[in-house]
């Protein structure tokens, strides 16, 4: 392993995707994710890198005098598949303290490493609620260690990051290697929100061979049909046995879809070569294709084709103030994603208001509300769109006008917002009868929405 350093749990903040940060209730999964990427220890192990995160939004949050955490357990069992020992069988207790409330759809996201000798093992990690076991995700993968040292000119695994930092003086970060802090993302979902896809990998014996020899450094990207997206390469000389690859992808740039980012390392005289590949998804539902082949149908197919089942139920929930009662009892009626893909294409499909324009602005709308109403409504126990305002924020849009009262001195604060061009002109009153800026619909004028004429009574101070 090149200048490796062994790091101790900790948790640090980054930003997550829009669409992989499921809301805190009962219909939405745990927000854990995990991934893994292999290094050169020495001649008979690696060093394995484990990647977490937990989505705060969808955690409970520990209330103190002096400050609010988030918690969470981390267990890791790693088990050898040949003699069914447990070389690892452990529990960490992760815990950030929220400084902003304000700071909206983040997760804690840390790194921990353990030395695995040649062999296969089963990998089990469980993410948990520190206050709610109830919450949880266990991730399952069999990962075979061979030595990259045993190897000739070799890859590590292929680390994706949501930024690379070079030149880092940071050496007590938990993300820090070989000069360089990498925020590891293990989602691995890239696009609109996330324009930029950053990666790290090392190559390790490159003197074997004739050093007069050039070696050939090639960066692919693949889409899921196979078609090459993205192509790079660069020489390299063999002076020094081992070096850092680092590179990013430009993905604001890809349709949505899922790709591989394969990196190869090249000896056209000796003509041998080597490579390591990376699975990784894109969203970016404004982003056309470029094959004249393609249809919008398949944009659309693209994007819920690279979801989980949890990411469809997550995004099919967050859909749900627009869908027909017949519409959610068919959606709730499916048992497996294929199902569900296809039930979300059409879904969307069918709210299309120009199937002539390749794009379903619609779509494009609504998701662009859902990351609005995010960031302006979201608190500590639910996302923004699962309040009172982002739900209205949804289904009508944004307001012609906001009247606020954040400040009075007989009653509790309160809006009204005005929706002019609708039945004639409509009003929404919300009120903040907790004080932790949790506005909840007191009155409407619009037909089908909650109307009480008594609404002053309810944020009087008495």
């Amino acid at each position: 392993m090149i200048k490796k350093k062994y790091y101790v749990m900790k948790a640090l903040i980054l930003l997550i995707t829009l669409f992989l940060v499921p809301a805190l209730n009962a219909q939405v999964k745990f927000g854990f994710e995990f991934d893994y990427a292999q290094f050169a220890y020495d001649s008979v192990s690696n060093y394995v890198e484990f990647y977490y995160s937990f989505n705060e939004a969808t955690m409970g949050i520990e209330h103190t005098d002096t400050m609010d955490y988030a918690k969470a357990i981390l267990h890791v069992t790693i088990e050898d598949t040949t003699t069914g020992i447990k070389t690892v069988d452990k529990n960490w207790l992760v815990s950030n303290a929220i400084i902003d409330q304000k700071n909206k759809n983040e997760s804690l996201i840390g790194v921990i490493g353990f030395i695995l000798n040649k062999g296969e093992y089963k990998c089990t990690v469980v993410g948990k609620d520190a206050l709610d076991n109830s919450r949880k995700r266990e991730i399952t993968e069999y990962i075979n260690v061979f030595p990259f040292m045993q190897l000739n000119t070799s890859l590590s695994d292929i680390q994706l990051a949501s930024n690379i930092i070079s030149g880092s003086s940071n050496t007590s970060s938990i993300f820090y290697k070989n000069t360089f802090e990498i925020m590891p993302i293990p989602v691995a979902v890239f696009g609109e929100n996330r324009p930029v896809l950053f990666y790290y990998t090392e190559l390790y014996n490159l003197s074997n061979g004739n050093k007069n020899n050039m070696l050939r450094v090639d960066q692919t990207v693949y889409n899921s049909r196979g078609r090459m997206v993205v192509q790079k390469h660069k020489k390299i000389g063999r002076m020094v046995n081992s070096r850092v690859e680092v590179g990013t992808v430009m993905t604001y740039k890809l349709p949505t879809d899922s790709y591989t980012l394969v990196i190869s390392v090249l000896d056209s005289v000796a003509n041998y070569g080597v490579s390591s590949s990376k699975k990784f998804y894109v969203i970016n539902p404004s982003v056309e294709y470029v094959d004249t082949f393609e249809t919008k149908s398949n944009i659309i197919i693209g994007m819920f084709g690279v979801m989980s089942e949890e990411e469809l139920d997550d995004f099919f929930a967050k859909s749900k103030y627009i869908a027909t009662a017949p519409e959610i009892a068919k959606y709730e009626s499916l048992t497996n994603e294929v199902g569900k893909r296809e039930f979300m294409t059409n879904f969307w499909k069918a709210r299309d208001e120009d199937p002539s324009n390749r794009r379903n602005q619609y779509l494009i709308d609504y998701m662009e509300r859902i990351k609005e109403a995010n960031n302006k409504y979201s608190g500590f126990s639910r996302e923004g769109w699962q309040t009172d305002r982002g739900r209205v924020y949804l289904i009508y849009g944004e307001p012609d006008e906001i009247e606020r009262h954040p400040n009075q001195t007989e009653s509790r604060p309160y809006e009204i917002w005005y929706y002019n061009d609708i039945e004639g002109g409509v009003i929404f009153i919300f009120g903040d009868l907790t004080g932790y800026s949790d506005y909840t619909l007191l009155h409407s004028t619009k037909r089908g929405e909650l109307q009480d004429p008594t609404w002053q009574r309810r944020i009087t101070i008495r």
